[in-house]
């Protein structure tokens, strides 16, 4: 095998005039400058978010919170103006059911009066008719009874002739009419 040459690894510092940088922030030589300069930036940034920022932010928290406690308030305003109206709701309902009810009742007790006078209208109508009709049927059953009485005496008379040959007109109606009283 062949011999490998040897390499070495170097890493550049940077060498600037023949001197060595280190990192400035690492620099203690640089420190007290550096906290110096932290010091007026850090005071620099306070002073504005304390004057500038933290106020803005103040107002925009407030008026939000304003906002919210507005719309929270405003909401149970309308939440009792709903419940109110609910309630304002429910009694009309209730109200009308109830004079519904009532008018329907009213309506039926004077039904109920139309139709009982109705009714005493027509039992006097019928009660009229069925007066007048008892007095024809007893118009009729006289008419009928005294026709019968006649057609009864003479059949009674045609009887008597036919089995005895000679009837006596007078005796034989005063019978018949005494069958019929007893009948009646």
């Amino acid at each position: 095998m062949a011999p490998q040459p040897h390499t070495t690894t170097q890493t550049e510092t940077g060498v600037h005039g023949g001197e060595a940088h280190v990192f400035p922030p690492f620099d203690t030589t640089t420190f007290p400058s550096q906290l110096l300069w932290l010091t007026i930036t850090f005071g620099l940034l306070y002073m504005a978010s304390a004057k500038l920022i933290l106020p803005r932010l103040t107002a925009i928290f407030e008026q939000r919170r304003g906002r919210i406690a507005s719309d929270l308030d405003q909401a149970q305003a309308l939440k009792l103006e709903t419940e109110a109206a609910i309630a304002s709701y429910d009694k009309a309902l209730k109200d009308a059911r109830e004079k519904a009810s009532a008018i329907a009742q009213d309506m039926r007790d004077k039904l109920k009066a139309d139709i009982d006078a109705e009714r005493a209208k027509v039992e006097i109508s019928l009660n009229a008719k069925i007066a007048d009709a008892e007095k024809q049927i007893k118009a009729s059953r006289d008419k009928v009874m005294g026709e019968v009485e006649g057609i009864a005496s003479e059949a009674a008379e045609a009887i008597v002739q036919h089995l005895t040959g000679s009837a006596n007109g007078g005796s034989i109606a005063g019978a018949v009419k005494t069958a019929l009283k007893k009948t009646a």
